[in-house]
């Protein structure tokens, strides 16, 4: 069955209200989009904790997704009143036609290479290097599928660290790609940490889909124990603010990973674990910093 979607240009200050009344007007999805993706003026966002999250960019592309037999010329102007613009608004309205949307989505996900040897390999993809350490992840509701260079970064990481003696804890877990990771690279045991529940429940069927026995819970600071080798992927400055607790959390002569920290962020998340690490700048990938230090004893 074909299907309509109408596309507008708006601010960012407007995304959240329209979406809510296009969704009330009867769209079937609202999808929304850097207008300026591609260009000069592209811009990521990001959600540090303590700072006023962005709600869009600043020129949005909004695209709403209608029955075959709806009326949006009647529809999108009516919409664009109730969320306070101009009714005369410029849209546009294409005709789509039906496609299997779940293979469309797939198609997006690739197997990716993190090392000569570590693969992330989608469950619909036969893994392109049946001998090399394959997890098994698909795209999900929590945060970590190794697309990310932060997550990237924490992977090389490990890779190059674990070893057979190591009990791994993962503070702020995700998808549980780090935990899963660490037990596949030869960890004695790893655990992961996060305050999202629904990431705690995703990271445990991950590990139940890739065979690893990683216990997965949520935070609790009395409950967690120190471990040799700790790994934070979180961001800039949360970590800043969680670094007497991840100096608790990783054992005299272990060994700690941070990552979600931007070049130009990375000094103050340095200066806040001297006192506890030896740290250094391990390594940068697409303008992300990996920070890592051992223990003082």
């Amino acid at each position: 069955m074909p299907w309509l979607c109408a596309t507008l240009l708006v601010s960012e200050d407007a995304v959240e209200t329209l979406s809510d009344v296009l969704l009330e007007a009867g769209a079937l999805a609202v999808d929304v989009q850097d207008a300026a993706a591609g260009t000069a003026d592209e811009r990521p966002i990001f959600a540090e904790p303590g700072e006023a999250p962005a709600t869009g960019w600043r020129r949005n592309r909004i695209g709403a997704l209608f029955a075959i037999d709806a009326d949006l010329y009647e529809i999108i102007p009516q919409a664009l009143e109730q969320a306070g613009l101009r009714a005369e608004e410029a849209f546009t309205i294409e005709r789509i036609e039906d496609e299997d949307w779940v293979r469309l989505t797939q198609s997006q996900f690739q197997p990716m290479q993190i090392t000569p040897k570590l693969w992330i390999v989608p469950s619909w993809h036969t893994p392109p290097d049946p001998a090399a350490i394959n997890i098994a992840l698909d795209p999900g509701v929590a945060f970590g599928t190794g697309a990310h260079p932060t997550t990237r970064l924490c992977l090389r990481w490990l890779a190059e660290t674990v070893t057979a003696e190591d009990d791994v804890l993962d503070y702020g877990c995700g998808s549980g790609i780090l935990a899963i990771a660490a037990m596949k690279l030869g960890a004695a045991s790893a655990r992961g940490i996060d305050i999202d529940t629904q990431a705690v429940e995703a990271a445990r069927l991950n590990a139940g889909r890739n065979d690893v026995a990683v216990q997965f819970d949520a935070a609790d600071i009395e409950a967690a124990a120190p471990a040799r080798v700790v790994v934070a992927n979180i961001l800039a400055n949360p970590l800043t603010v969680l670094a007497p607790l991840l100096a608790q959390l990783t054992l005299p002569g272990g060994r700690i990973a941070l990552a979600g920290i931007l070049a130009e962020q990375s000094d103050t998340v340095f200066e806040a674990y001297t006192g506890a690490f030896e740290m250094q700048r391990a390594a940068v990938d697409d303008g992300w910093v990996l920070l890592t230090g051992v223990r003082r004893r």
